[in-house]
């Protein structure tokens, strides 16, 4: 029988000092997806969003962020979804960056609310052709009887637009998380690993604190 106790590596891609931080994280944050992106990570955009529902359980899920914007971070989705659901009834959040090529994570602590319509109708205009189908197509949450149902659904909407433009649909579009706790986790050897997390104070100002691993 495997044994997951023998998993253990050690930490070596190297350290972080308060001295390099940036003293805004979200400047902090583009300095390392920055970094993510010429390591050339597989998928450095993709977060862990975890939610609350309306029954008080937690659930996570990966989604991509696809901008910073006005101070948060920016992703799309169905808002019939069970994440957009529970986000209507809790909107505090969680989101985790897991860079574990360069042992690193980026954790973010914050409240999700809708973007404006327009901002979305604008990223919704820039997506593939197919991926403005899917839109349409999928119940998003709902269960499914068997895959030829959502395919027969993505068909229908192909002969609906044929070959023109395809509008938002009115069920899907942003959200913006404003953070209000934003932490950066740095592997280091033995188990005695960098941690600072930001703290957003009333004023807008951001405090800095060095935690133990």
């Amino acid at each position: 029988m495997l044994s997951y106790e023998e998993f253990r590596r050690e930490y070596t891609a190297g350290g972080l000092s308060r001295d390099v931080l940036d003293a805004n994280p979200l400047r902090q944050f583009e300095v390392w997806l920055e970094q993510a992106v010429k390591a050339r990570l597989q998928d450095p955009t993709a977060m862990v969003l975890a939610t609350i529902d309306a029954d008080g359980l937690p659930w996570q899920r990966i989604v991509l962020l696809k901008g910073l914007s006005r101070g948060g971070f920016v992703f799309y989705t169905n808002y019939e979804s069970d994440k957009a659901r529970a986000i209507e009834v809790q909107p505090k959040v969680s989101l985790l960056f897991p860079w574990n090529a360069l042992d690193r994570q980026v954790i973010v602590r914050g409240c999700a609310e809708r973007m404006g319509r327009a901002e979305s109708v604008a990223y919704f205009a820039t997506r593939p052709r197919e991926s403005q189908i899917a839109a349409w197509a999928s119940r998003q949450s709902r269960a499914l009887p068997a895959r030829a149902v959502l395919e027969q659904q993505a068909r229908a909407m192909r002969e609906k637009f044929g070959r023109g433009e395809i509008p938002m649909p009115d069920f899907w579009g942003g959200y913006r998380v404003a953070p209000e706790q934003i932490e950066f986790w740095q592997g280091r050897e033995h188990r005695l690993h960098d941690r600072f997390r930001y703290y957003l104070r009333e004023s807008g100002a951001w405090d800095i604190e060095q935690l133990q691993p």
